[in-house]
């Protein structure tokens, strides 16, 4: 529409190794759709700009100097941010999978990965998507304890199990729709069944309460 301006992604890098922060930072400055509005090494610095600046996602490393990732989360919930977390680490424990998984991150993002797959990554956790890989979602389904919700309205369909089974393996709904032989439109009303039934309004959010509440259906 004429005079409507796309939103620039507001981002906030939160990583103790500065030299890292900086190149990350020259790297998503040269691309027109993001904005770094913050960087900084410590929970207490990110904290701060969370309280004063509205942040779409923010870049989180696993180890910072003052915490860990899961207490960052935490801490940053319990001031309010409701945006989206991507974690940038090295690596971390598959035992800590489902714990940050749980705690609300929508994926997991690899160092040693390509920057334009980077770039990839934050849009698509921006709009709700989730970014891990398919053993991550494995491993955080089989820690789960077994929680079978028993209200007969909440009960899902043989296509909303295969489909939400699915989407715990990280795919997008083309390539549910390809390995279902059902079509794309198919797939979205599976979803919005999806959304509906656990009360949740994103993609992210539906992985995370599966894990935590659906496990017995799947």
């Amino acid at each position: 529409m004429p005079g409507t301006e796309l939103q620039t992604i507001q981002i906030l890098l939160v990583d103790d190794h500065a030299l890292f922060r900086e190149g990350v930072a020259r790297l998503l400055a040269a691309d027109p759709d993001f904005e770094v509005a913050g960087d900084c090494g410590s929970s207490e610095e990110a904290l701060a700009i969370l309280r004063n600046r509205s942040i779409d996602v923010v870049l989180l490393d696993f180890y910072l100097g003052d915490c860990d990732a899961k207490e960052f989360l935490r801490l940053a919930r319990l001031h309010g941010f409701a945006g989206r977390v991507l974690l940038v680490t090295l690596g971390i424990d598959e035992s800590n999978a489902p714990d940050l998984i749980q705690a609300g991150i929508s994926g997991i993002f690899l160092k040693h990965d390509s920057p334009l797959l980077l770039a990839q990554a934050i849009r698509h956790v921006s709009f709700g998507g989730v970014w891990f890989k398919q053993e991550q979602l494995q491993i955080a389904v089989a820690n789960r304890p077994q929680v079978v919700e028993s209200h007969p309205s909440r009960r899902f369909t043989t296509r909303e199990r295969i489909v939400l089974s699915c989407v715990l393996e990280g795919l997008t709904n083309r390539k549910i729709a390809e390995r279902i032989g059902v079509s794309t439109g198919s797939v979205k009303a599976a979803m919005q069944q999806l959304f509906s039934k656990t009360g949740v309004r994103t993609r992210s959010q539906l992985v995370r309460i599966a894990i935590e509440r659906y496990k017995g259906q799947l």
